[in-house]
């Protein structure tokens, strides 16, 4: 799919004509950047005083600031393959992402009011949303209209963790956040249902199995059954934890079952597609941590951290080189080092959950071990990977 830039600054410079460029790398050095801060924290070293303090602020950068923004640059991309129109691209991609860095920068340094860095922050995703609304009802690409309600409730999310602190409510905060990773992992499940089968089939010349529509209808229904009910609690609801330990247990039995037809031994010698199938794998892990967590067995954090470090960052990270990679005109191949960075992220997901959930004696050394291994990984892809996404395609398209 072919497209000439139609703006003078896309033409000039190469990182604002998609989304995809400025977000992955963006988000990818925040990260970096945020765990750092955070890693000192965690040893006695203040070197921030951001806003609403340091526990909720690294909790809500992290999946507001760094994986809403992978999505949005991953949504905002691949809508103009759904859509064959031409993706967000020069001054408005520049003023999307600017309103992303100002709400960074007013939430790490707090000199504004609370209320105008709040509506900042949730504006970037409801913007988001418009955009996509936008180009897929203009092309009456029906089918793809899924990913509105979930950018909506993202926002709503956002929206409910700000309110927390607003409103002295630590537990609007933290349900608010368990909403947002429920999310998450449904736009994971649903891209991840889409494109592994499919990539893995391509790549290595397999002939993909029909999925099984028990597993499939199992899977995915008790896991948008489990954001529904998590919303009730968001909203106020009084509603019994088993039933969404219930929902979540469910999913955690199922998806191992969607996750096996997509043949992902064959893919071990892929560092692309082992990635993506052990960033699945990691889905069925966090849920079932989380729902023992509800009936009194665990910690509700170790689930949160299996969905969130080993599902979404060895996730965020492999689609980030593959997508980057396609979109850029480059040869699907894997490069120098991001096959060392995807495996540091999945030895720092097994050490936030599995090893604490089975020696939770070391948990002091296996944050800290953990937050190196996630650094070192995103450093190994900005380090290869900005280069390529500040240049111009070599086939001298747009894009």
């Amino acid at each position: 799919m072919a497209f000439e830039d139609s703006s003078s600054l896309s033409r000039a410079v190469p990182l604002t004509r998609l989304a995809f460029r400025p977000l992955f790398l963006l988000a990818s050095a925040f990260s970096v950047l945020a765990l750092l801060v955070w890693l000192g924290f965690w040893h006695g070293v203040f070197v921030l005083e951001p806003h609403a303090g340091m526990l909720w602020w690294h909790q809500h950068e992290m999946l507001f600031g760094v994986v809403v923004a992978v999505i949005a640059g991953f949504l905002l991309t691949a809508v103009q393959t759904w859509t064959g129109h031409r993706g967000l691209h020069g001054w408005p991609l520049v003023a999307l992402v600017g309103l992303w860095l100002a709400a960074r920068l007013l939430l790490a340094f707090p000199v504004a009011p609370t209320g105008l860095v709040a509506a900042l922050d949730v504006a970037f995703l409801v913007a988001v949303c418009g955009v996509m609304a936008r180009m897929i009802i203009a092309a009456k690409r029906w089918r793809n209209l899924v990913f509105l309600p979930v950018l909506a409730g993202l926002a709503g999310a956002n929206l409910g963790s700000h309110l927390g602190v607003l409103n002295g409510d630590p537990e609007l905060v933290r349900q608010s956040s368990y909403f947002a990773v429920l999310l998450v992992v449904t736009v994971m499940a649903v891209l991840g249902g889409r494109v592994i089968p499919m990539f893995t089939a391509n790549r290595l010349g397999l002939t993909r199995k029909p999925p099984c529509r028990v597993a499939e209808g199992l899977a995915m229904g008790s896991l948008a059954l489990a954001v529904l009910v998590q919303l009730g609690v968001v909203l106020g609801g009084a509603l019994p934890s088993w039933l969404l330990a219930t929902l979540l247990g469910v999913a955690a039995l199922s998806h191992p079952l969607r996750l096996a037809r997509w043949q992902g031994l064959a893919a071990r010698r892929e560092p692309l597609l082992w990635s993506l199938h052990l960033s699945y794998a990691f889905i069925p892990v966090g849920l079932a941590l989380w729902a023992l967590s509800l009936v009194g067995v665990g910690r509700t954090e170790l689930g949160i951290h299996a969905l969130t470090v080993g599902a979404m960052g060895t996730m965020m990270l492999s689609m980030m080189a593959r997508v980057s990679l396609g979109h850029s005109g480059r040869p699907m191949r894997c490069l120098p080092g991001i096959g060392i960075a995807l495996a540091l992220l999945v030895a720092a997901g097994v050490m936030r959950s599995v090893i604490l959930a089975l020696w939770p004696s070391i948990t002091h050394w296996t944050y800290t071990l953990s937050i190196l291994a996630w650094c070192a990984g995103y450093t190994l892809f900005v380090v290869r990977y900005a280069g390529l996404l500040a240049s111009a395609r070599p086939d001298g398209q747009a894009g």
